[in-house]
């Protein structure tokens, strides 16, 4: 293919992002003003960080990969991702890496808090779309698929060991996917859904503490006060919104009921204050997001382009609607951000720089 690009970049696609950011922010801005100033005396103290730490540099990686010929991606795949990987050992060097709700997910560098985990993410879409766009004969699973599996493995168990079984959950969805798109056999596919299921079982079963939020999840009425608090305040704040909501800041969910409202809880929230119309409208939105994703992914020169937009529209859409079914009691809890509207400047910076990367796929689609 040239190497220039034969067509602008993908303007719905642009729009669509843009609105879900800007609607993220006001809602960031509402919902985390209690907490902000509960604990640092500032009610836009969430709302400035993220706007510093992750909106502004996020925009800036939005550009450069926008811009950038995506084989270039494709050509230093495997020094991004073994930039991740040493992001992720550093989370278990003391000193460095951050415990924080008994998982080491955070590392700490001169002042700075990063999450390496969602580094990974974007790291595991890059170098899996480059090991199956190489011709390999997945049919063969012996040279075939295990090599990938076995080049993928230490970015698992890395998450594994923190343990974040939220981000384990995201990762494992998207190489399943990708494996789909790239023709794996479907018998290879159920063997590796099985072993999936049995390694979450293992999981949950060496920590008591998750056979819990699967208990509460089945019954939140059991223990309304103690792990069932927080799906059960959830479930207030969404009844409370109604069809058209009490109204942007008017939540009442947000002032010390809600634990972590201005992250993984901020769709209760927008249900609270917007109601049941303008939360289906955010859930279109996504909706409409992913589907113009898939259609560049669809319509991308090659194989690599094809499964690197497809990975990454697969990990926006299944992290959003993963957070929302927790929040509406779907799912269990998981403890993952909402995608673009949540606080965390590790998530919106490579979330921005991801849609870049698909941005930058769309000008050479054959499509429009």
């Amino acid at each position: 293919m040239s190497e220039s690009p034969s067509k602008s970049a993908d303007r719905l696609f642009i729009l669509l992002a843009a609105i879900l950011v800007v609607f993220g922010l006001v809602m960031l801005a509402s919902a985390s003003s209690p907490a902000g100033y509960s604990k640092f005396g500032d009610s836009f103290y969430f709302i400035k960080k993220q706007l510093l730490f992750g909106v502004l540099p996020g925009l800036i990686l939005f550009l450069i990969f926008a811009r950038l010929n995506y084989h270039l991606l494709q050509k230093l795949s495997w020094l991004i991702y073994l930039f991740s990987l040493s992001l992720l050992v550093l989370v278990f060097i003391p000193g460095i890496g951050l415990v924080l709700n008994g998982s080491r997910s955070w590392i700490q560098v001169f002042g700075l808090s990063l999450q390496p985990s969602e580094f990974a993410k974007l790291a595991v879409i890059i170098i899996l779309a480059r090991l199956l766009s190489e011709n390999r004969d997945l049919r063969d699973w012996k040279n075939g698929l295990l090599p990938v599996l076995a080049m993928l493995s230490p970015a698992v168990l890395l998450i594994a060991a923190q343990p974040d079984v939220g981000t384990l959950l995201i990762l494992v969805v998207i190489i399943f996917v990708m494996l789909y798109l790239a023709d794996t056999p479907k018998v290879y596919l159920a063997i590796l859904g099985l072993a999936g299921i049995i390694c979450f079982t293992a999981l949950l079963l060496v920590a008591p503490h998750r056979v819990q939020r699967i208990t509460t999840f089945l019954h939140p009425e059991l223990d309304p006060k103690g792990i069932g608090y927080q799906i059960n305040q959830s479930f207030l704040a969404v009844g409370s919104g109604g069809i058209f909501g009490l109204g942007l800041g008017h939540s009442r969910q947000k002032f010390q009921y809600l634990p972590e409202v201005q992250a993984d809880s901020i769709f209760a929230v927008i249900a609270e204050e917007m109601g049941l119309l303008v939360s289906a409208v955010l859930v279109m939105l996504i909706v409409f997001l992913g589907l113009r994703g898939f259609k560049i992914a669809k319509t991308a020169p090659d194989q690599f382009g094809h499964l690197l937009a497809a990975g990454i529209m697969i990990w926006f859409v299944w992290q959003s609607f993963l957070n929302i079914s927790t929040t509406i009691g779907l799912l269990p809890l998981t403890g993952v951000p909402l995608p673009f509207i949540s606080h965390g400047g590790s998530a919106m910076l490579v979330m921005l720089g991801a849609m870049g990367v698909v941005v930058g796929i769309s000008k050479y689609g054959n499509y429009r």
